[in-house]
């Protein structure tokens, strides 16, 4: 079967790129491990997915406003604690502005608007079922053979399948990738005291905490952990485990209560080599998997689908190849600007906010009570969040 464009991985940065081109008048094809019933009925994986206004703004661009809009939840302001420290850095819009710093919407949510858009693209055919056993590249096409025994050729063919990206290999691209050692839990809590949409990052002495307001009196716990803490955690019955939570975030939220179930994720950081090879692009964690602390992972994800689509819908008005190097090309620069000097700003600080030396703990101290009188610098980082498109 021939295609235009086929996209390996049906998770949101594949799904949304194939939205980005519904109109483009392409074959496209995606190729995805799932069933196409898991798919469109994906499951609540306890992952809330912080949002820049600028990837807000993507979303609504692919025809997803309403069909996000019940769950979305804001983020009026954001602060980072460190240990014990009485000095925190806060985040806030700028005085004058009347918008909230972000937003949350649960991952699960996310996929199912993007598929739900998908499926009405008549010009989007659905692989399922399958994976990748080869990919063969030229100068004129792409043919991938599935372990299904299935050969599907096209003119472009795009990873967007994970951060650990088997599609990648097999094109014999490497990656760079920082495993922090550590396991991420994630889960939904009820609790007394209200989060008036603040988010907290505390990076503390043993634990990582994120907690990510939800609406109501709920709030989404991402607590980072060695793997023998994270294991005895997930054993805990329901009531142990909300008790062992209260004494860990020092009573802050008062009494809680767990309302979901408990997801681990390991961490690692991946960045790979090459973004593009023959006739290959990689999109999404396949060419960007970042350390959540800066809350960017699915924000890049979002970017790259948007910069690629825009070189491709170039490349078709203007009658050119979509597959042309000197797309994909221009491709890879933009989008490694975008996002390299983040990528290794958020490993070096992931990991001296993690060191529980007693040198870093002064840096990592020192670090937040410089930073917290530098207007300039929260400036920025507000700035990067509110951002809208030109």
């Amino acid at each position: 079967m021939n295609f235009d464009l086929l996209i390996v991985g049906a998770g949101p940065a594949g799904l949304s790129l194939a939205l980005g081109l519904k109109d483009a008048g392409l074959k496209i094809g995606i190729i995805e491990r799932q069933t196409r019933n898991e798919i469109a009925h994906p499951q609540f994986d306890g992952r809330e997915i912080a949002l820049t206004h600028h990837s807000m703004d993507l979303l609504k661009g692919l025809g997803l406003g309403d069909a996000l809009a019940p769950e979305v939840s804001i983020l009026a302001q954001a602060r980072v604690e460190d240990g014990s420290s009485p000095y925190c850095l806060n985040f806030t819009p700028p005085a004058k502005s009347d918008e909230p710093l972000g937003f949350l919407i649960p991952n699960h949510a996310i996929r199912q608007a993007l598929w739900d858009g998908v499926a009405a693209c008549d010009n989007v055919t659905l692989l399922d079922g399958q994976g990748l056993s080869a990919i063969d590249t030229d100068a004129e096409s792409a043919a991938v053979r599935t372990t299904g025994g299935a050969t599907y050729t096209a003119r472009l063919v795009v990873a967007a399948d994970n951060r650990f990206s088997e599609t990648r290999r097999l094109m014999g691209i490497g990656a760079a990738m920082h495993d922090f050692g550590r396991t991420m839990m994630v889960c939904r809590m009820e609790h007394e005291k209200p989060h008036h949409h603040v988010a907290l990052e505390w990076f503390d002495y043993g634990q990582t905490v994120a907690l990510l307001p939800c609406n109501g009196n709920v709030t989404s716990v991402v607590m980072t952990l060695p793997g023998h803490e994270h294991a005895r955690n997930m054993a805990l019955d329901e009531t142990a485990f909300a008790r062992e939570m209260e004494r860990r975030l020092k009573h802050r939220c008062g009494p809680m209560k767990l309302v979901s179930e408990r997801f681990g994720y390991p961490l690692v950081g991946v960045y790979a080599h090459r973004f593009v090879g023959q006739r290959f692009a990689l999109a999404g964690d396949a060419a960007v998997g970042m350390h959540p602390v800066t809350a960017h992972g699915f924000n890049f994800g979002l970017l790259s689908q948007e910069t690629l689509a825009r070189e491709i819908v170039a490349a078709v008005k203007s009658g050119q190849d979509i597959g042309n190097p000197v797309g994909l090309a221009r491709y890879e620069r933009t989008h490694r600007l975008a996002t390299l000097p983040l990528f290794l700003s958020t490993n070096a600080v992931a990991t001296l906010f993690t060191d529980d030396s007693a040198p870093a703990k002064w840096a990592r101290k020192l670090a937040l009570r410089v930073s917290n009188h530098l207007p300039f610098f929260k400036q920025q980082v507000a700035g990067r969040l509110l951002a809208h498109r030109a």
